[in-house]
This record gives C-alpha cells, sequence and structure tokens, in this order.
C-alpha cells in the first residue's frame, strides 16, 4: 500500500495514522505486546468515537430530510450493519470510519450551507462554523483515503445547484472549507511543507483500471462485499429503487443526492478492484442507508402504509436478529 519513493503512504496522509494513534499518548506505561489487552482498546476509540459520531450524523440527516420514521430506519440500518459494527471494533477491518463520516459530514454540510444563502445576512461571516465543520470533514475524508478528493467536486457541484443565484457567495463558502482542510492536512505533515508537497506528489488519487468495468467479476466482487456489508440492501436497496424509478413522488433531491453519491462511490469501487475499492463501498453504504429511508419514508404516507411498515419492520428485524445472532457465535468461538 505504499509508494516506492521515501516510505509516503500512497492512499492514506499521516492524518489516518495520528487519529489511531493519538489515544496512546495516554497510556502511562511503555506499549508492550504482553499488556495489548490492557491498553489495545486505546488504539480502538478513535474508531468508536468515529462510528458514534457516523450515526448521530446519519440519523439527524435523515430525520431532518424524512422527519423521524425516516431517522429510525436509517439507524437501524446503520447499527445493525455487520461492516459498520466490524470497522467499528476494528475487527478484521482497516480503520475506515472516519473516511465515511468525513465524505457524509462533506456532502451534508455543504447542502446545509447551500440552503442557507438565502438569508439576509453576511453569509461567508455567518457561516463560519459550517466552513469549519466543512474543512473538518473534507480533511478527515482526504487524509484517511486521499481518493476521497472526488467529494471536493461533488460538494462544489451540490451547492451551485442549490443556490444558482448565490453561485458567488457559494464558491467563496467552498473555498474557504477548502483551505481549511488543506490547512488540516498541512498540520498532519508537521506543517513540513516540503512532506506535504511530496506525499500529494506520491498519493495515488485516481487509480481507475477501465478494464475492470469490462469484467463481470468486479461487478460480482462489489455486489457480493455490499451484501455482506448490509444484508438488509439485498432486499431493501433493489425495492427503493424500482419505487424511485416507477413513482414520481420520491423523485425529488432530497432522494437524488444520496443515491447519486452513492452510485458514484459504487461505480468508483467497480473501476478499483483493489485498493482503495473496498474503500469506496464501505464510504457508499451511509449514503445507501439514507437513500432507503428516504424511499421508505414516503412510501409510508401512501394507503399502502401497514403493508410497508410491515415490510419494512420485517427486513430490520431479520438482520438485526441475524447479526445478533452472529456476534452471539463470535463469543462462543
Amino acid at each position: 500500500e505504499f509508494s516506492n519513493a521515501g516510505g509516503y503512504d500512497a492512499y492514506h496522509s499521516p492524518l489516518w495514522y495520528l487519529t489511531a494513534s493519538a489515544p496512546l499518548l495516554l497510556w502511562p506505561r511503555p506499549l508492550q505486546r504482553e499488556s495489548m489487552s490492557d491498553w489495545g482498546w486505546l488504539a480502538r476509540a478513535p474508531d468508536l468515537v468515529f462510528g458514534l459520531l457516523l450515526g448521530a450524523s446519519l440519523w439527524y440527516v435523515s430525520r431532518r430530510l424524512y422527519g423521524n420514521m425516516g431517522g429510525y430506519i436509517a439507524l437501524t440500518l446503520y447499527c445493525f450493519s455487520p461492516a459498520i459494527l466490524r470497522a467499528s471494533a476494528l475487527w478484521f477491518a482497516q480503520p475506515e470510519m472516519g473516511a465515511a463520516w468525513g465524505a457524509l459530514g462533506a456532502i451534508f454540510t455543504a447542502i446545509a450551507v447551500a440552503h442557507t444563502l438565502y438569508a439576509p445576512r453576511e453569509v461567508v461571516v455567518w457561516n463560519w462554523r459550517r466552513i469549519a465543520l466543512l474543512g473538518l470533514s473534507l480533511a478527515l475524508a482526504i487524509g484517511s483515503q486521499f481518493s476521497l478528493l472526488i467529494v471536493v467536486p461533488v460538494a462544489l457541484a451540490f451547492m451551485l445547484y442549490l443556490a444558482p443565484t448565490r453561485r458567488g457567495a457559494a464558491v467563496a463558502i467552498w473555498a474557504a472549507g477548502c483551505a481549511f482542510g488543506c490547512l488540516l492536512l498541512v498540520a498532519s505533515y508537521s506543517f513540513h511543507a516540503g512532506a506535504f508537497l511530496e506525499g500529494m506528489r506520491q498519493a495515488h488519487f485516481f487509480g481507475i483500471s477501465w478494464r475492470a468495468f469490462g469484467m463481470r467479476v468486479a461487478y460480482r466482487q462489489v455486489l457480493a462485499q455490499l451484501v455482506a456489508s448490509s444484508p438488509a440492501l439485498a432486499v431493501a436497496a433493489p425495492a427503493a429503487l424500482i419505487a424511485y424509478l416507477a413513482w414520481p413522488r420520491v423523485r425529488y433531491f432530497g432522494n437524488h443526492a444520496p443515491l447519486l453519491v452513492a452510485a458514484l462511490f459504487l461505480f468508483l469501487a467497480v473501476g478499483t478492484p483493489h485498493q482503495p475499492g473496498l474503500g469506496f463501498e464501505f464510504v457508499a453504504l451511509p449514503f445507501l442507508f439514507v437513500f432507503v429511508a428516504g424511499v421508505s419514508a414516503d412510501l409510508l404516507e401512501t394507503r399502502h402504509r401497514s403493508l410497508v411498515m410491515g415490510c419494512i419492520w420485517g427486513v430490520l428485524m431479520a438482520q438485526s436478529i441475524w447479526n445478533l445472532w452472529e456476534l452471539a457465535g463470535i463469543g462462543r468461538g
């Protein structure tokens, strides 16, 4: 996973390592293999915190977009996703929670900022908190996986689309957020400009293999990983997509945005069957959860509410019970 020149990681910035190692500074004694059972939880703490923050952000976004029911559906899908549980606990999984939280935060913070641009205030100054959050999200996403640089133009595209008459302010806020995010990335290189520039030169941002799109095994691999990450999506995602295509009522921006972003990440996952393809699949999960929650909430407002409710909770309960059963099996093993 490393480039050959100077030992620079081709896929992650030092921020990825710093977030994992920072809690270990709290351990008062030397880090020895024999005492790993005592201090090992500190190494897992950042991903556990990122997992909690991502779950809270997912619930907040879904609730604001689709109401309480949408928030509960998205949160249930999230909490009982095997991939989320593995990544939060670092159970045979790469630390990817920071990348996922950063990507979700960058996209929906950009959308939130765009919706405030019509307020009669000095928007750039007034939005300084959102600018800081946007910059932090971008730094966390890109610093955890260089290829997530793709969220930068996507965030700008959403802002320009949502604020067509305030595009100057949108670009100013986006640029300020990018500048703050870049500053955080430079800070992860200890403010050594030379090391930062060399790290960027060695980074692999878009290592897409176009031949992969002509290989059926690449699509099967992404589909298998997606189903393993959240078995409920094997039923819920196709059903939500069919409803989205067949029913004009659910085709609005609140459902467009998560579907488009998830589709983009899955497209990139097919084109990068090795590194960082698995990262793209994982980052796509929260956006799929939001999309399924949005369509489900819309279907619950129809006259078939009882049938839809039964199907939704049947799928969610089945995944929850299966997940708990598998976790109990790990404990016995």
